[in-house]
């Protein structure tokens, strides 16, 4: 049995302890253990040392203070994380099996021997430490001196950096992205009864349909790089189910996240529209089935 964590008296089950344990029932399956993990990382160290990190209840709910599981568990990101199991004393963990999927999906963020280049380590990491600048999650360690930061470091420099093995990701289209994606953001007869993306999505850190300054109904190629810029945060090129615009407005019983305050766009990956965006996210350049208003 693996590592338990026993959450019964913090705050995170306000969040629903059986929303974290069943939200990744449904959707993307997760690679087959030790698959996809690259040669050198110490799975034995990981379970240990790293995997608890995860767990860990860091005091409230909201970007940097959410524990980890919180949200991997239930999004579509790089790092989505098996579902949790739940003894009878309300402990929560993970099983064997589950932590080598965990461990192989961990594992695809890491650059091994290098910490620094490692986006386990940038992303939660502050921007004024050499972090990445933008977490959804928040940030958790505002230096690299903070002891999860340092156990985390630690597994990943003990890896052989010669057992890396990059694979270059497809490069996303900006030209369709100006022509075709910003359609949708406007368009609002698809989901008549919910509102259009660029109604929430107008500013601030998930702004990526800006609102339009009066008399225009459109965005120019200024604004329109602005808005790839800020939607590129949500996309990972070669992987649609780890990107949250693919699967954030996505039904959660095929794939999409446990929950999104917009609504629901599409309720299947058969949907003709999610299908385009899928293989534009893939490095192609599709048919535009946007209608073009």
């Amino acid at each position: 049995m693996g590592y338990r964590m026993n959450w019964s008296h913090g705050r995170l089950p306000a969040l629903g302890i059986a929303v974290l344990i069943a939200a990744s029932q449904v959707g993307t399956a997760a690679p087959a253990a030790g698959q996809g993990a690259p040669a050198g990382l110490d799975y034995d160290v990981y379970k240990e040392r790293v995997e608890p990190i995860l767990l860990r209840d860091r005091g409230g709910y909201g970007p940097g203070l959410s524990g980890c599981v919180t949200c991997h568990i239930q999004s579509g990101t790089p790092m989505r994380l098996q579902p949790l199991e739940e003894d009878a004393t309300g402990g929560v963990y993970w099983t064997e099996d589950q932590s080598r999927s965990n461990f192989d999906v961990v594992s695809a963020l890491v650059a091994p021997g290098e910490p620094e280049q490692s986006r386990l380590l940038q992303a939660p990491l502050d921007l004024s430490a050499g972090g990445s600048g933008f977490h959804v999650g928040g940030k958790f360690w505002d230096s690299k001196d903070e002891a999860d930061w340092q156990a985390m470091a630690a597994w990943v420099s003990a890896a052989d950096s010669r057992s890396a093995s990059a694979v270059a990701a497809p490069e996303v289209d900006f030209e369709f992205f100006r022509s075709c994606v910003q359609r949708i953001f406007q368009d609002r007869e698809q989901v008549a009864d919910r509102m259009e993306c660029a109604a929430c999505h107008g500013s601030g850190v998930r702004g990526f349909a800006q609102d339009l300054p009066e008399g225009r109904d459109f965005w120019n190629e200024q604004e329109s790089r602005q808005n790839f810029e800020l939607l590129s945060r949500f996309i990972e090129p070669g992987d649609p189910l780890g990107s949250r615009f693919l699967t954030h407005p996505l039904d959660s019983h095929d794939g999409g996240d446990n929950y999104h305050s917009g609504g629901r766009r599409w309720h299947s990956q058969d949907d003709t529209e999610w299908q385009m965006l899928a293989a534009w996210v893939n490095g192609e350049t599709p048919e535009c089935v946007v209608e073009d208003r």
